[in-house]
């Protein structure tokens, strides 16, 4: 499975955010400077992330971008599921099935499973993990991660 562009600069432009921010509004220029992501493409992202309530805009002089919380009650899957990025490794664009008679090939349980995966860590991973560096694995202070995940896995099917 590949994450794509829309999904990789968002994260991107928001540990910049992050990062950057010092309390402080962050103009989305400085980030699309920094990061070498188009100033436009950035507006549509930005968009997307304040109707989410991701980030907060600042209007006028020395106005710009900070984000609506904390960044360790950010979590990445926030910001992906904040612009429409889906996490599926199947290839199903329905709910009726990846073959042409609408049955699921003998592999969909397993695509859907990672893609369940996925979102668990990304939900397990925070903005401030991200600018930390602790998603390096458990010898940088991760091992905590794989707990969070196995936790919110559980939570979730508690849940269903």
């Amino acid at each position: 499975m590949k994450l794509s562009t829309k999904g990789r600069y968002a994260v991107m432009a928001m540990a910049d955010l992050a990062a950057a921010s010092g309390g402080g509004p962050v103009t989305l220029a400085e980030i699309a400077s920094r990061q070498s992501i188009s100033l436009s493409y950035l507006e549509q992202l930005f968009a997307k992330l304040r109707r989410a309530d991701v980030v907060t805009s600042v209007r006028g002089p020395g106005g710009g971008y900070r984000l609506s919380r904390q960044a360790g009650e950010i979590r990445i899957s926030d910001i992906i599921v904040a612009v429409d990025e889906p996490l599926r490794a199947t290839r199903c664009s329905n709910a009726k099935g990846c073959l042409a008679d609408g049955r699921r090939c003998v592999t969909h349980d397993l695509w859907d499973e990672l893609s369940r995966h996925i979102f668990l860590f990304l939900s397990s991973v925070t903005l401030e993990d991200v600018t930390q560096r602790r998603v390096q694995g458990s010898a940088s202070g991760a091992s905590g991660r794989l707990d969070r995940a196995v936790s919110l896995l559980m939570n979730h099917e508690a849940a269903e």
